[in-house]
This record gives structure tokens, sequence and C-alpha cells, in this order.
């Protein structure tokens, strides 16, 4: 990761328990490499005691919703990353993520509520970890959320602003 701005993962390792592994990677961002977390990033590592990806990642989440077209809430409209994010989108068919846990370091930016109980769940957020800025989405399992184009204008958004590239 030396020499980047921003690591993007949406890698699915799901079983993979190495702590040595997971802390390798947790370590580099740790010490200021910069990274946009989306979807499977969530349950990757889901399976690990150590707690050190749930921490990077700034929420932790073990299962989903069934797939649907989830309402965004804009929570944030003020936060650069989400200024000019519409406040009535709804998503392409996809999947919302339970958000068990926000950890401290973390700020939701945006949430969608369960079609199975109501409960609200951070689909759009910001972390601080160690010296790095993390942005992440829970969204974006199917082609057609990457190709709807506010999907896209938030990802951008979010890994210029991870970059330090786009301040308020």
């Amino acid at each position: 990761a030396k020499g980047y701005d921003v690591v993007i993962h949406n890698e699915c390792f799901a079983n993979t328990t190495d702590e040595a592994y997971i802390k390798k990677i947790t370590a580099a961002h740790e010490a200021g490499v910069n990274a946009v977390v989306i979807h499977c990033a969530m349950h990757t590592y889901r399976a690990s005691k150590v707690d050190d990806w749930r921490k990077f990642l700034g929420v932790t989440s073990r299962k989903h919703d069934h797939q649907s077209n989830y309402p965004v809430k804009v929570v944030e409209p003020d936060h650069i990353i989400m200024q000019e994010f519409p406040s009535n989108w709804i998503t392409p068919k996809d999947e919302l993520y339970i958000i068990e846990t926000v950890w401290p370091s973390a700020k939701p930016l945006a949430t969608s509520n369960s079609e199975n109980d109501g409960s609200s769940h951070p689909c759009f957020w910001i972390n601080e970890f160690g010296k790095s800025r993390v942005f992440g989405t829970t969204y974006g399992h199917s082609n057609e959320t990457f190709a709807d184009a506010n999907f896209r204008q938030v990802l951008v958004r979010g890994a210029m602003w991870a970059a330090g590239k786009l301040e308020n």
C-alpha cells in the first residue's frame, strides 16, 4: 500500500481467522494508508475473534437483510462527501447490512431502515483509524448499484475525502 493515496477494499474472506495476516493489513492502515471499504469488506474476517478489522472499518456487521430497493436517509447533509447526494435516493436492488456496532471513531453519514424490523443502519460513514481516514458503504452488492450515477458519485467523493483531496 506504500505510495497510494487510498486503498479500496471490497474483498470477501469471511472465514479467514489468521490474526497475524489481518493485523498486517490493519497495521498499514493504522500507520496512515487511507481507505474506502465497500460492501463485502464488512463481512471479511467476520469469523475472526480479533476486532482489528472491525475497528478499521468503523462498524461491525455479520449479516444482512434481503435484497430490495432501500431508501437512504442522509443524516450529515453538510459533510463534504454528502453535499451533492440526493435527499431522496433509493438504492437499486441491494442488500442492507445489519450494523451491530458503530465504533466510537466512526460517524454515520447516511442510514437505511430494515424492511424486516424497521431498525436503522448506517450505509455510508467515515472513520478515523490511527493516522488514516476511512470512507465506508455497505451498499455495492449488485452491478446495478455500481451503474447508478449517485452511488458512483458518493464513492468518488468518499475516496477523494479519504485521500485528503476533498475538504470542508
